[in-house]
């Protein structure tokens, strides 16, 4: 059985609970994901499906790309992604994979790509306290020291300094399932997830369980 498949990000509410609490979440529209490829042990090396989800005008398509839908006999989708499968599943190009994978209480990871926020200073990318603000220290929100003297005389990668923020892959685990809509291919979870409204996101059953 598929334990994931795509949607989009529709945005943020607040449900009630049966004791009257509210709680947020996000309203996601997953699915319907359309097989494309079944792949397989013995031609592949693995067992997966390829999926496709979004619509998109086959004009658009790369002539590639188009020939690996007419090999399946589908319209060309807007994303492709692959998702592991039991060697007894019995998958094949043209069916389709819907949001009543999951239920309510499921617990899910959701991946997707963070907004992106552009060039940053490191006060804003990584919460520098910077210096003093007045009195001639030429300080302010500059970054500071990067380097060593002599030994190792040299900066080493991933130090902590001004650049590019956001739009990077970010996964949220173990989000809790709070309801499901198979009629509007809708689930809601709990929580907040990576991206703009209207992204395209991964859901997947997560691999760790609930906490």
């Amino acid at each position: 059985m598929v334990t994931g498949l795509m949607g989009k990000k529709l945005g943020m509410t607040r449900v009630f609970t049966e004791d009257g609490r509210w709680i947020d979440v996000t309203v996601l529209e997953a699915g319907p994901c359309t097989v494309v490829q079944r792949k397989t042990q013995e031609k592949d090396g693995y067992e997966a499906v390829q999926v496709g989800f979004g619509a998109m005008k086959a004009s658009r398509a790369t002539k590639p790309l188009a020939g690996h839908y007419a090999a399946a006999g589908l319209e060309p989708t807007r994303s492709l992604r692959e998702f592991r499968v039991e060697p007894s599943d019995e998958l094949k190009p043209g069916d389709q994979v819907r949001v009543d994978i999951f239920q309510p209480g499921d617990r899910v990871d959701v991946v997707g790509s963070s907004k992106g926020k552009g060039f940053a200073g490191v006060h804003k990318r990584h919460g520098f306290r910077g210096g003093p603000g007045g009195h001639g220290s030429m300080f302010h929100r500059r970054p500071g020291s990067i380097g060593q003297s002599a030994d190792p005389a040299k900066v080493y990668k991933g130090k902590k300094m001004p650049g590019h923020m956001g739009n990077a892959r970010v996964t949220v685990k173990n989000l809790e399932v709070v309801s499901v809509d198979p009629d509007k291919n809708l689930v809601i979870v709990r929580g907040g997830v990576p991206g703009a409204n209207g992204a395209t996101l991964v859901v997947r059953k997560t691999v760790k369980g609930a906490q």
